[in-house]
């Protein structure tokens, strides 16, 4: 049972991948064979391609789970591609090469605070005098927590350094790509309003072109029960596990979408929504794509919604008692569990579905090879040793 209550209470903290057209490949092959394939293709073509540009593009919040595949996708399209990281140590270390190499390959790694815009126009207007200008930004920044204080601070302040930046007239960058979230269209959270906040700087300004794009959801963010179901415990829903439905999106597919909107006119100066290729997928149905993964009957937890209402009322009480801005950031990091739990994450117009990699074949590549640690989106995941958990905490103030 104690498990049980951990579970639910981790499972409403799933919020880092909620928030961002390709024709599908036949399922007659296996994905394993296809997804080898087409990684084989994809070194080929890097390889005998010649870069479609040599313009720079800069990557903010290079190191989070959207912005290191955006690196990767950067470097692949053929452009000199610059990755922002506020701590090079972090990155340089081996710690830091097993999990950044693979997607730094091939790009600049800057060290560079984008919370200081004075020292980031500087960093920016070296890069742009020594590339001949800076073609284009994409801002893969995000608050971790959502709280107020976080969203404020990364969502909204380092976000809108990175596009007064590259307006600065030292800089002069020509397209502004901003990493948001599909939620932002129904407003109750502090980070949803930061992330809005944002949106409506830049889309006031007139000095760059701008695209910004809105993902249902991340796959890891749906992800995090797996290390549940592989101890024996149940798969935690909410309600009767089909009050919501969502298609997420692969990090790699997303990424794609994210450098393409750098060239593509159709997408210039738009707001777009973006959901994987899935049709809509309850909590039950992940649930259950998930047991099959990992080849397991499904057991299911029901948890009532009204749970939420509970903690989060009292909370509240004890926040606004005694003034405490602890509880009240317990309080808002509640209300970020009960939104995703009884709002919808989907996009059913083909314009706003993207990508080749399915839901199931995510979840049937986890189940083999395990997922990528992060305490904000998975359960039981065998964390880092503690110290180095500890310097990691201390250091990711910003991601994505």
């Amino acid at each position: 049972m104690i498990r049980i209550l951990t579970a639910i209470l981790l499972t409403s903290s799933l919020v880092a991948g909620f928030t961002t057209p390709s024709t599908r490949i036949s399922t007659s092959t296996s994905s394993t064979q296809l997804h080898i394939f087409g990684d084989l293709f994809k070194s080929f073509e890097a390889a005998v391609e010649q870069p479609k540009s040599s313009k720079t593009n800069i990557i903010a919040g290079a190191t989070g789970y959207i912005g290191k595949s955006t690196v990767r996708e950067s470097v692949r399209q053929g452009y000199n591609t610059i990755a922002l990281v506020r701590d090079l140590e972090k990155v340089e270390n081996a710690q830091g090469q097993a999990l950044y190499g693979q997607f730094f390959e091939g790009a600049t790694v800057v060290e560079c605070d984008v919370c200081d815009v004075e020292a980031l126009t500087k960093t920016l207007a070296k890069i742009a005098e020594e590339n001949n200008g800076i073609e284009s930004i994409v801002s893969c920044l995000a608050s971790r927590s959502g709280i107020k204080k976080d969203a404020y601070a990364i969502d909204y302040q380092a976000t809108l350094n990175c596009l007064d930046a590259g307006r600065d007239p030292s800089v002069k960058a020509r397209h502004f790509v901003l990493l948001s979230a599909y939620c932002v269209k129904k407003p109750l959270l502090q980070f949803q309003k930061a992330k809005l906040k944002f949106e409506a700087a830049l889309r006031k300004q007139e000095d760059m072109t701008w695209s910004i794009v809105r993902p249902t959801a991340f796959f890891k963010s749906v992800s995090g029960q797996l290390e549940v179901i592989q101890s024996g415990a149940p798969f935690v829903m909410f309600g009767d596990g089909e009050i919501t439905r969502c298609n997420p999106i692969a990090e790699a597919d997303l990424a794609t979408y994210l450098i393409d909107c750098i060239t593509d006119k159709s997408r210039e100066n738009k707001i777009l929504d973006l959901g994987g290729p899935d049709e809509p997928l309850t909590m039950q149905k992940q649930g259950e794509m998930l047991y099959k993964a990992v080849g397991k009957e499904p057991n299911f937890f029901y948890a009532p919604t009204w749970l939420f209402d509970v903690i989060i009322d009292s909370l509240q009480w004890v926040a606004d008692t005694f003034n405490s801005e602890k509880f009240e950031n317990a309080a808002e990091t509640g209300r970020i569990g009960k939104y995703y739990a009884v709002e919808d994450m989907l996009t059913t117009d083909p314009n706003e579905k993207f990508g080749t990699m399915t839901l199931q074949e995510h979840y049937d590549k986890i189940a083999v090879e395990g997922q990528e640690y992060d305490p904000y989106t998975t359960m039981f995941a065998k964390a880092p040793p503690a110290e180095e958990a500890k310097k990691e905490e201390e250091k990711e103030a910003i991601s994505a």
